[in-house]
């Protein structure tokens, strides 16, 4: 993937990335960024786990055409 990049690419992002967001603003922005790939990475982690959970449950669980509620219409 980053086999057509050299060292200079790289120092050249660096410097058109400090020019857009300016030096102050960088620890605020990587923070941000480390933030929201937490929160990706867990949100992804318990897709994975309710995945998993859901199957388990199908089998058990009875499903919402098998339960029986009330007629409001008979009175």
């Amino acid at each position: 993937m980053w086999n057509g990049l050299s060292g200079w690419h790289f120092l050249i992002i660096i410097a058109v990335v400090l020019l857009l967001f300016g030096a102050p603003k960088l620890p605020g922005l990587a923070k941000s960024l480390g933030q929201s790939l937490r929160i990706f990475r867990g949100e992804m982690k318990q897709m994975k786990d309710e995945g998993g959970s859901a199957e388990a449950k199908s089998d058990s669980a009875p499903s919402a055409s098998d339960t029986k509620t009330p007629d409001s219409s008979a009175s």
